[in-house]
Parts: C-alpha cells; sequence; structure tokens
C-alpha cells in the first residue's frame, strides 16, 4: 500500500474545529451540538471504533477528541466500540445504519468484515470513511489517518539514533497484525531505514496477530531465547507490543540497555521512556486526526468535495483512495513534554510515580 508522504499542520487542512474540552464516554455516545446550519442539525455521524487491546488510545484519546469535534461541529454523533469482535462490529454498523446516520466511519478490524460493513451502507446511500486504517477491497469514499510508512520510518531512525549507526546490531521485530494494512506500512517503513545500515542483522521478525500484547510477550520470549539473548534492539509496532518486550527484557534483568520502540505516547509508553526503559515512541495526534475526519463527515452530509492531500492505493480494490494522511512525531524523553502540552496525555496521569522524572524532563 502506497501512501504520499506529506507535511501536514492542521491549518493546512482548514480545520475550523476549536477541539477542545472532552465529551461523554458512553458508547452511545449520542450527544449533539447546537449548531446553526440546517445541514448540520440534520447530519448523524457514526464512529466504530476497534477494541482496547490493540490500543488504549481508541478510548482515552479518541474518543473524547471525536466527542470534542462533533460537539463543536453541532453534529449527532454516535460512538461505539466493537471490543475486538467483527460479528459485533457488524450488528453496531447495522444498529447505525437503522438509526440514520448519514455518514459512517469505521477502524476495520479486518479488511473483509471492514468492506462488508461499508458495502451494506454504500446499499443504504450512506457515506463511509476509513478512519485511522485503509480497509483494503473496501468502498470509503475517503481515509484519515497519519503518513504511515512515515511512522516506520521514525520508528526505525529512533531506533538507529538509539543504537548508534556505527554498533554492531542484532535486531528483532515485533510488527502488528498481519490483518491491519497500516502494519505493513510501519514494517515497510522501518524496513527502509534500518535495512540499509550493513551493521545491524535482523534475527527474528514476526507479526503479533490483532495486536495481541500477551502474546506478543510470548512472542518475544521466544525469539529472545533461541537468540540466547543476543539481541541489542527491538523494533516494537506500538507502545503495547513495546511494553511486552519490556517485560521480557525486565524479566531477564536487562531493561535499560536493549532499545524498544513503540507508538501511540500511551501513559504507559510515555511513563517507560521517561524511566528509560523505551527508547522512543510515535506521537499521532488525535485531536488532527479527529479533526479530519469531522471535517469530511460534515462535508459529506452537505455534498460538498473533502478538502484531501494525498491518495492511499488500495491494491485489493484496485482504486485510490482520496486520503487526509497527517504528520507524526518523533517522541524521546526530550521531548515528552510536547505531547503533554499538545493534550496528547495528563501530566498527572504521566507522572503519577514518575514525579523525579517528569521533574527533570520539565513537566509539571
Amino acid at each position: 500500500m502506497k501512501r504520499m508522504p506529506v507535511v501536514l499542520v492542521a491549518g493546512a487542512l482548514g480545520l475550523s474545529l476549536a477541539l477542545t474540552g472532552c465529551g461523554s464516554s458512553d458508547d452511545e455516545g449520542g450527544g449533539g451540538g447546537g449548531g446553526s446550519s440546517e445541514q448540520a442539525a440534520e447530519a448523524k455521524v457514526g464512529v466504530i471504533l476497534p477494541d482496547t487491546e490493540s490500543s488504549v488510545r481508541w478510548e482515552t484519546a479518541d474518543r473524547p477528541a471525536l466527542t470534542a469535534a462533533f460537539k463543536e461541529a453541532g453534529v449527532e454523533y454516535d460512538i461505539q466500540n466493537a471490543q475486538g469482535d467483527a460479528d459485533k462490529m457488524a450488528q453496531i454498523a447495522d444498529s447505525m445504519i437503522t438509526s440514520g446516520v448519514t455518514v459512517l466511519a469505521i477502524v476495520n478490524l479486518d479488511n473483509a468484515s471492514g468492506a462488508a460493513i461499508e458495502e451494506k451502507a454504500k446499499n443504504q446511500g450512506i457515506a463511509t470513511i476509513d478512519y485511522d486504517r485503509l480497509t483494503l477491497g473496501g468502498s470509503a469514499e475517503y481515509y484519515v489517518s497519519f503518513d504511515n510508512e512515515k511512522v516506520g520510518e521514525l520508528q526505525g531512525q529512533g531506533l538507529q539514533s538509539c543504537l548508534g549507526e556505527d554498533k554492531k546490531a542484532n535486531i528483532v521485530y515485533l510488527n502488528g497484525s498481519p490483518d491491519d494494512s497500516n502494519a505493513t506500512s510501519f514494517s515497510k517503513g522501518a524496513h527502509s531505514v534500518l535495512d540499509k545500515n550493513t551493521n545491524y542483522t535482523k534475527v527474528a521478525e514476526q507479526a503479533v496477530p490483532g495486536w495481541d500484547n500477551e502474546r506478543a510477550g510470548t512472542i518475544f520470549e521466544q525469539m529472545y531465547t533461541q537468540a540466547n539473548g543476543k539481541i541489542d534492539g527491538v523494533l516494537a509496532a506500538n507502545d503495547g507490543l513495546g511494553g511486552a518486550a519490556i517485560a521480557i527484557l525486565e524479566k531477564n534483568g536487562v531493561e535499560g540497555k536493549v532499545p524498544v520502540t513503540g507508538q501511540d505516547a500511551t501513559v504507559q509508553g510515555l511513563q517507560d521512556i521517561l524511566a528509560g526503559k523505551q527508547c522512543m515512541t510515535v506521537y499521532k495526534s488525535a485531536k488532527q486526526e479527529a479533526g479530519a475526519l469531522a471535517e469530511l463527515a460534515i462535508g459529506l452530509t452537505k455534498g460538498e468535495k473533502g478538502e484531501t492531500n494525498g491518495t492511499s492505493t488500495d491494491p485489493e480494490g484496485k482504486r485510490d483512495v482520496p486520503s487526509v494522511l497527517l504528520d507524526p512525531v518523533l517522541v524521546t524523553k526530550d521531548n515528552v513534554k510536547e505531547v503533554i502540552d499538545d493534550g496528547g496525555a495528563k501530566a498527572a496521569e504521566v507522572c503519577k510515580g514518575f514525579e523525579k522524572e517528569c521533574a527533570a524532563a520539565g513537566i509539571s
């Protein structure tokens, strides 16, 4: 899957939504705002988040950001979570379609089930948007995400910086779920950086089905055993997988000595960075992503063509999907504060038990 590399700030999209505050966290979402436009008043946007296992971000970052965006726009909304169950996601979609949503946005659990949901919505005259993950073989009008190959490139650059370019190193890869098209892009981006360094040797690589953190721990422990502990760096596709690797490194008494990457700038990931257990993470602003989704969804309800800045290739559907591709940010101990200042995490949560580390990082 190809992505157009972009450098994007929220203003470049013309996002006029003031994304502040948090909305209801109830699964029914249900809220609406007091928007004055007739089109906005008639709009209803359904959003189905995938789970709480692949990353905590879906509930801690995306839900409140989406809620704030739709409330600010005065649009009725319904945000629910499929809890990792494709059948439940299909049932939620059916319920949303019946309830009269005019736009349906999904974060698919797999391409086949996601495509089926989008086809059913299309047959009912409901516009669909892929949020964060592109549904291969789907029919979404738009795709809103980050430049996912860039995410992988940042992970590769971060790991290389922590290891040292001139150091001989054995690297293992804990990739994301094989049925997530984003995971393919993350891996491609990381390899584009690390494969060029002849000092590095890949000693193991495996995808983690369902982004399951427990399974990731088992996989990494097997890698560690088979390599006789001779692992110098871990390219983990997100903070959850990184945390699973860190737990095994701690078990073997080498935490902090083996650089581990991550993604999503979760509270745990940021704490591990401050503590020196994790090398880096990638921050993807939920405010920006939610704002871009809301902008497109509201435009669709008015019959307007959305403003995009690239396309994403769907090889299964043999089409290029108009896309909004946002720019991710590499986060190390030196700029954890930027994530908190942007609202990506709360200082009180990150610094609980890490007061000394936060003070050293200028976080209060």
